[in-house]
Formats: C-alpha cells, sequence, structure tokens
C-alpha cells in the first residue's frame, strides 16, 4: 500500500485520487466538527462550497452551520465550532456545513473511491478504516488559503503512526512528506495541544475567543467515528 500525505490541496491534481481512499484533514475545525457532530446525534454532515448552497439545502429538519474568516455565518445555526456543537444535542438532524477550507478540499477530492474525514479526535479509527479499504491512500491537509497548516500536517502523522501501530510487520511505502510529518508528530507527540495553541491557526482563533475549540481539537481519538462521504453526506463508516 502506497500512502501519500500532501500538505494542500493545490499539491495533487484530481485524477491523482482516482480509486483511492482519501482522507481529509482540516483540524482546526471543520473536520473536528463534522465527527463532533456525528458524535452528538447528527445523522449526517452535508459539505458544501458556499453559503449559497448550504441555505439552498436548509429545511425545517436541519441545521445551518458555517464560518468566513473562522466566524459564524450570519443567520446559522452554528459556526464551525465543536464545542458549540456539543452544547446542543443534534437529535438525528442532518448537518448543512460550509467552511473556508475544508468543505471546499472535500468537494476537491470528489474523484476519490472512499473520502474519508480526520482529526486528532478520531485519527485511529481513521486508521482503521484505511486498512480496512487496503488500497493505496492520500493523506489530504486542507491548509489555511491553500496554504501549509502545521496542524493539519501533524495529523496527518498521527494517522500514519496509527496505522503502523495497528497493522505491526506490515510495510507501507511512504512519500517524503508523509515521512517527515510522521517523524514531526513523534517530535512533538507529548506536546499537542500546546503546539496547537501556539501554531498560526490557533493563535488566530484565541484571538477571536475560541481557545477552547482548539484545546478540544487537540485531544487524541476522542471518538471511534470514521465519517465517510456517501450520496454527498458524511456518515460514519461501519465495518
Amino acid at each position: 500500500m502506497h500512502i501519500d500525505a500532501i500538505p494542500t490541496i493545490n499539491d495533487a491534481r484530481s485524477n491523482d485520487f482516482f480509486q483511492k481512499t482519501v482522507v481529509v484533514i482540516d483540524v482546526l475545525r471543520a473536520t473536528s466538527c463534522i465527527v463532533t457532530a456525528i458524535a452528538n446525534g447528527s445523522s449526517g454532515i452535508v459539505p458544501v462550497e458556499t453559503v449559497h448552497q448550504a441555505v439552498n439545502l436548509h429545511e425545517e429538519d436541519t441545521i445551518l452551520c458555517g464560518e468566513r474568516h473562522s466566524k459564524k455565518v450570519a443567520g446559522f445555526d452554528f459556526g464551525n465550532s465543536p464545542t458549540e456543537l456539543l452544547q446542543c444535542p443534534l437529535n438525528n438532524k442532518k448537518v448543512i456545513l460550509t467552511t473556508t477550507n475544508g468543505t471546499r478540499v472535500i468537494q476537491k477530492c470528489h474523484k476519490g473511491l472512499h473520502i474519508l474525514c480526520a482529526s486528532f479526535l478520531n485519527a485511529k479509527r481513521c486508521a482503521e478504516a484505511v486498512l480496512h479499504f487496503n488500497r493505496d491512500t492520500i493523506i489530504v491537509s486542507a491548509g489555511t488559503y491553500d496554504k501549509f497548516s502545521l496542524e493539519d500536517s501533524l495529523c496527518a502523522g498521527l494517522i500514519i503512526e496509527e496505522i503502523g501501530s495497528i497493522a505491526a510487520g506490515k510495510s507501507f511505502e511512504l512519500n517524503d512528506f508523509a515521512k517527515a510529518m510522521h517523524a514531526a508528530y513523534l517530535h512533538l507527540q507529548g506536546s499537542i495541544e500546546t503546539t496547537l495553541l501556539e501554531c498560526e491557526n490557533g493563535q488566530k482563533l484565541k484571538k477571536l475567543g475560541y481557545e477552547d475549540d482548539v484545546k478540544f481539537c487537540s485531544q487524541l481519538n476522542l471518538y471511534p467515528i470514521a465519517p465517510i462521504l456517501s450520496d454527498q453526506t458524511l456518515v460514519p463508516l461501519k465495518f
């Protein structure tokens, strides 16, 4: 199995995803929000690129979530905040989600055979899903405005570590960026919360009053959930 990690969606062509498992990471905060919403009772999350698309899909039994420039979209039920979502049971409702980076990247990976969403909160379960599918895999860090984000790539390193731990003794071919991010994760694994609070996106969210979100998103393997895209909706993979 080949496992490639890429620092941003711009480092791949859409055909690179064909017939592969794709793992999308946006730690701060889209993929952390997605797994938290499912854990808190949502029946599924519909990721869309634009606010207009989200509003058009909104129905009485759906919940609108989204942000632009890290702030909640006016008129939406929630922003892109996992700690906000934890305060209100979602009662089996579908969530329509649009974010600046994460949901856009999910859409751009549409040629993947399987599209999973990962974060520190569910890295182990996503690693298990990658091994379950047993296909060449691309781990995509969402980044920020198509620029490298440390927190996403460290999460890629954690997923690689989890894959190696689960399938002990089995060798995998990693590209250079995957090797580098695995090494970076091993170096920083004892200080994930501090690293997220000090990284560029963490500092920005702190200034906006979302420090609790950053701390929440730094937790490892809180949820045994691997959201997978099925009929345009992210639902928990069962295997």
